[in-house]
């Protein structure tokens, strides 16, 4: 009997189902629980594998492989190990954390592992991305030429940052990291904001959304969070899953701007791990893994062919000492960074950021040529009043001894109003240029007002071979 049906058959769904089948699981039974770890004898697995350990009550707690000792599985679970007993079954799943993403995932909280927390239901992903990631080649970045918009006067005017470049955020607890993140995410330019909320505490979670970010704002945020409650292995796994999320959005051509809170946070939860794997103690406790795992999370932000990640990276500085070595090394990572000042958060001088203590590498890439000479004429006052501090608020300066030092005294105030802004004050680009040039005296045309205001600025290369040119025209007259 012949079929009646005469359309092409789509054997395309039946492939995939079969792709993702399991056609073999490699099991083996837990051994121990020793602090952080769970010890299995079995299953074959690789490092960075996720397992699932199935507990007596039939539910199924996730758990990565973290180390391998002969025979022994050294797994680290994604949640208490309350529960978990010798004999428990581990099953390998194949594969490392996965997570998903899409356009769907816009105005949703996700936790470490990508699933949803928000209590708004399940997110059809699109397509998945590995939570851990080599950063793109050099070759495949592109020129930083573009400025963004932080919505902050401080940073757009003074410290200027092009899409895709990489910052971190400096300072102490209680000095106003997240309520910095917060402006920004609230006002910038960018397409996407991700936002990785790292070992902060519950409260701090509702707060940040509720609060700071507010219904706007969430609207083109994705947060990923992993509380300080939670194992370890959430707060090191969520910075790279919010990392896979905003490289999703690159990818799509995307201006994502992703935020970290914090670095810190992330450096903790590997020496938690490093520790317990029985890696030995380096600079301050710290295992080596640590300076190895941070420049591979930094990297993978910046550029590509397709679009921009801009990342702020905020520091917990340790008993505000600059030289610590988690800040040392995301210093020395990153294209610049903004130092909050505990003395000026006393003084309630919002944001708390020290101007003369801060850099943006790449802000003359970003700037126009009179916003640039604004923004030199402006540190050279603060640097001069800086500089004199002591005498000026002693009395000991009299007036009319230096001209440069009269006229950062005049500006001293007015300059402190300018770097002063309310938590919810919104601060266009013409806003903070036009008060720039007021305060200066420096007229700043409308061309630089643009994105891409330094557009046709010769790199070194082309003035060094343009003076090269000049120089042997001259000697062959």
């Amino acid at each position: 009997m012949k079929s009646s049906y005469t359309g092409e058959f789509n054997f395309t769904k039946y492939l995939e189902k079969v792709v993702d089948a399991e056609t073999i699981l490699y099991t083996g039974r837990v051994i121990a629980v020793r602090g952080l770890e769970v010890e299995s004898e079995g299953p074959r697995s690789v490092i960075g594998e996720m397992c699932t350990i199935k507990l007596r009550d039939g539910t199924m707690l996730y758990a990565e492989v973290v180390g391998l000792d002969e025979k022994i599985v050294k797994l680290a679970p994604f949640g208490p190990t309350k529960g978990i007993e010798v004999g428990c079954e581990v099953v390998a799943s194949g594969r490392s954390l996965m997570v998903p993403v899409g356009k769907n995932l816009l105005g949703r909280m996700i936790n470490a592992v990508g699933r949803p927390c928000d209590d708004k239901g399940e997110i059809v992903p699109e397509t998945y991305y590995p939570a851990e990631a080599s950063p793109p080649s050099p070759n495949e970045r592109t020129d930083i030429n573009r400025r963004i918009t932080t919505g902050v006067r401080a940073i757009d005017s003074l410290l200027t940052v092009g899409k895709g470049q990489r910052l971190g955020i400096f300072a102490g607890s209680g000095v106003g990291k997240s309520t910095l993140l917060s402006i920004i995410a609230r006002n910038t330019d960018a397409d996407i904001n991700v936002i990785g909320l790292i070992g902060e505490r519950g409260r701090e979670v509702l707060d940040f959304v509720k609060r700071d970010l507010g219904e706007e704002g969430m609207k083109r945020s994705v947060i990923v969070v992993a509380t300080s409650d939670e194992p370890s292995i959430c707060r090191l796994r969520a910075s790279q899953v919010c990392t896979a999320v905003a490289e999703y959005f690159r990818d799509q051509g995307k201006d994502v701007m992703l935020m970290m809170d914090s670095v810190t946070r992330f450096a903790h939860a590997q020496r938690e791990i490093g520790l317990a794997n029985g890696e030995p103690a380096a600079q301050k406790g710290y295992p080596p893994s640590v300076f190895d795992m941070i420049p591979k999370l930094l990297e993978r932000s910046g550029t590509n062919k397709k679009g921009t990640i801009t990342a702020f990276y905020t520091v917990l500085v340790d008993g505000d000492d600059m030289n610590e070595p988690i800040t040392d090394k995301v210093r020395g990572t990153l294209d610049g960074h903004i130092v909050l000042n505990r003395k000026l958060a006393q003084a309630y001088h919002y944001p708390a950021i020290d101007v003369l203590q801060s850099i943006s590498r790449l802000s003359k890439r970003v700037s126009g040529a009179q916003t640039r000479k604004a923004v030199g004429q402006l540190r050279t006052w603060m640097a001069t009043y800086q500089e004199n501090e002591t005498m000026i608020t002693a009395g000991i300066y009299a007036k009319g001894n230096s001209p440069q030092v009269d006229i950062a005294i005049d500006k001293h105030e007015a300059i402190e109003e300018f770097l002063k802004q309310e938590e919810y004050e919104p601060c266009s680009i013409k806003d903070t240029l036009d008060k720039l040039s007021v305060l200066t005296g420096i007229e700043i045309p409308q061309e630089e007002y643009v994105e891409n205001p330094a557009e046709f600025i010769p790199t070194t290369a082309q003035i060094v071979d343009a003076a090269k040119q000049v120089s042997s025209q001259g000697q062959g007259n």
